[in-house]
C-alpha cells in the first residue's frame, strides 16, 4: 500500500499503555506497555495493531527526555532498548520524537505562556513560550524530605500519601511553579487528572487525547536541530 503523504501516525508512549491512532481513526487503540515493553516490542505490537492503517509520517510522544529528536535515557517506567533505536527504520517511515508531556502541552496549548504538567505514572512537564514548546524534566529533580518531585505527583506519591494529601501537594507544586515560572496558563493533564476534586487557581484540565492532536501539530513546525 502507497503511503499516504498527509496521514500521521502518532504513538503515545506510557508507563500503562501505548495509545495509537491516525488522522484517519478517531477512537485510540490500546496496547498494554510496563516494564517488559522494549523499543523492539513496541514497534512490533504497533505495527501488528496497525496493519493496513496508510500513512507517511509518524510522531511519537517518549516519556522520558529527548534531545535533537532522539531519546536521550531510557524510561523509568519501560524495558530497555530505547537509546539509539532506529525508529525511522523501523517504521518505513520519517519519524518525529518528543517527550510525551511535551506532546500532550503542545496539542492544548493556547497561547502565552503555558506550564503543562502530566499527572500519571509518572510526572511529566513542559512549558510553552509564545509558541515556543521547551520540554522539561523536573520529575526526577529534588523536592522535600529526599524525594523527588514525582515521588509526591506521580502514581507512586497517589499511593502513598492517598488522594486527599495528593491533592494538597497537587495545589502546593502548582503554586510554586506558577509564580517560579511566571505562568499564565497551567494545564494539569495524565491520567490521574480525574483525581482532582477542585482546580488550583489558575489551571485547566487537559485530555490524554490532546497528545494526539500534539502528535499531527508536529508536523506543522520545522524540526529542532
Amino acid at each position: 500500500m502507497k503511503p499516504d503523504g498527509k496521514n500521521i501516525l502518532v504513538i503515545d508512549v506510557g508507563g500503562t499503555h501505548v495509545k495509537v491512532r491516525d488522522l484517519e481513526h478517531k477512537e485510540p487503540i490500546k496496547i498494554n506497555s510496563g516494564p517488559k515493553m522494549t523499543a523492539k516490542k513496541m514497534v512490533r505490537l504497533v505495527r501488528q495493531a496497525t496493519s493496513g492503517w496508510n500513512y507517511s509520517r509518524v510522531s511519537i510522544g517518549y516519556p522520558a527526555p529527548v534531545i535533537h529528536g532522539h531519546p536521550l535515557c531510557e524510561p523509568h517506567n519501560l524495558g530497555g532498548g530505547w537509546v539509539g533505536f532506529d525508529f525511522h527504520k523501523a517504521f518505513g517511515r520519517p519519524v518525529r520524537i518528543v517527550n510525551d508531556a511535551a506532546m500532550q502541552a503542545l496539542g492544548i496549548y493556547r497561547g502565552g505562556r503555558m506550564l503543562f504538567l502530566g499527572l500519571g505514572t509518572g510526572l511529566g512537564s513542559a512549558m510553552i513560550v509564545d509558541g515556543i514548546l521547551e520540554p522539561m524534566e523536573m520529575a526526577h529533580l529534588p523536592y522535600k524530605k529526599g524525594r523527588t518531585f514525582e515521588d509526591y505527583l506521580g502514581v507512586r506519591g497517589l499511593k502513598r500519601l492517598g488522594k486527599k494529601k495528593w491533592r494538597k501537594q497537587v495545589a502546593e507544586v502548582v503554586e510554586k511553579l506558577q509564580t517560579a515560572l511566571e505562568a499564565d496558563d497551567v494545564v494539569l493533564g495524565g491520567g490521574n487528572a480525574k483525581f482532582l476534586k477542585t482546580l488550583p487557581p489558575g489551571c485547566r484540565l487537559g485530555s490524554n487525547s490532546t497528545a494526539f492532536t500534539g502528535g499531527f501539530r508536529l508536523w506543522e513546525t520545522p524540526e529542532k536541530k
